[in-house]
């Protein structure tokens, strides 16, 4: 039987709103980070799916989206990145979830994220759909205003895993990874995705798969299909195969 539950979440002196989606046993616990722009409701049908198979998972709001859409223009990657720690701790607190088996997914700025996020807690499993990635040097300036027509030269390049925050939590990652690339992806670019697969070295295992024909936003329902069909496999063969 699985359970939807809302709660809040406190970061600093303001909270997010999530949702847990909860078996009745003591499971593993999946943390979703959505992408720039997004909300938790993208997420939720595969945390359904997940938790369907005996996993513990948490969607939630980034700051600036959904209902704090208003603060979206002065929003900082510091800002959400504590808005993932408060996440991940919620979910690693909760009584019935095994704070060793921990897994993060995240979509484009939330893969991002992600990626630094296990520099600062444990994490098992982690699973970036698009990764994007950003320079280090302007890392408290608003999300918004960052130089789009720098970012996307920056993206075309080599990055070295010592030369980017991301990209060195990456390397230093010592877990199960899963990277999605979209085909026809205008955002995150293929150099992108190699930076990203480059920087594991040191990673248990790495899966990576390309959506045939996708875009960024995989704005098709075959390519959402095949994305949550990837994701749910991935989670049953490594997840859900480690408690056996």
């Amino acid at each position: 039987m699985i359970r939807d539950e809302q709660i809040e979440i406190p970061v600093d002196h303001r909270r997010i709103a999530g949702t847990m989606v909860r078996p009745t046993i003591a499971a593993p616990g999946i943390l979703f980070v959505h992408g720039w722009a997004g909300n938790q409701d993208q997420y939720l049908s595969r945390a359904r799916g997940i938790a369907a198979l005996g996993c513990v998972c948490l969607t939630f709001d980034l700051h600036g989206h959904a209902e704090t859409e208003s603060d979206q223009d002065k929003v900082t990657r510091e800002d959400n990145l504590r808005d993932i720690v408060a996440a991940y701790d919620k979910l690693a607190g909760q009584a019935d979830v095994d704070a060793g088996a921990i897994g993060v997914i995240g979509s484009s700025y939330g893969g991002y994220l992600a990626a630094i996020l296990t520099s600062l807690r444990p994490v098992r499993w982690l699973g970036l759909r698009v990764p994007a990635l950003y320079k280090d040097h302007d890392w408290t300036v608003p999300k918004q205003q960052l130089n789009k027509r720098e970012l996307a030269i920056y993206r075309r390049g080599p990055v070295c895993a010592d030369e980017n925050r991301a990209l060195g939590a990456c390397a230093n990652f010592r877990g199960d990874v899963l990277i999605v690339e979209s085909e026809f992806d205008d955002v995150v670019p293929h150099p992108v995705i190699v930076n990203y697969r480059d920087a594991f070295d040191r990673a248990r295992s790495v899966t990576y798969r390309v959506i045939a024909g996708a875009d960024h936003a995989l704005s098709e329902p075959p390519w959402q299909e095949a994305y949550t069909s990837l994701l749910v496999n991935w989670a049953e063969e490594l997840i859900i195969g480690a408690r056996e």
